[in-house]
């Protein structure tokens, strides 16, 4: 096989490279409603909007349409609309999207076992000041 017929091995993927494409995941998963809508669709019924919303909490309907969007786009979320009087539009998980849900539920333990402690430093940096 010449060099120009051999398969080309992808270059190993380290995030810590600025120019290593695997960072797109971390810009995605570290946005700041990712985590929380994907872990409200984490359950096995499709949620409306203002379902995910009310689930989400305090975050505007533009901003949640926009994580949407970006999910989806992303193929980690789908979206089905319904041609109905009212439109109804249902958001779930896609099998890539539910393959985030282990790390993330992870991540989430860690952040309600150990919240006291990151609460508790937060105020000793706040009284050295």
């Amino acid at each position: 096989m010449s060099p120009e017929t051999a398969p080309r091995v992808a270059p190993p993927m380290d995030v810590l490279d600025p120019d290593c494409p695997s960072r797109i995941v971390f810009a995605r998963i570290g946005e700041r409603w990712t985590m929380f809508v994907i872990l409200a669709l984490a359950g096995d019924t499709p949620l409306r909007f203002t379902e995910l919303k009310a689930r989400v909490g305090v975050v505007t309907a533009k901003v949640l349409t926009e994580t949407l969007r970006a999910l989806e786009t992303d193929g980690l979320i789908s979206r089905e609309a319904f041609r109905e009087s009212p439109p109804r539009v249902e958001y779930t998980l896609t099998p890539l999207g539910r393959s985030l849900l282990e790390a993330i539920q992870t991540m989430r333990d860690w952040a309600q076992q150990h919240v006291p402690e990151l609460v508790a430093a937060r105020r000793r940096a706040a009284l050295a000041d």
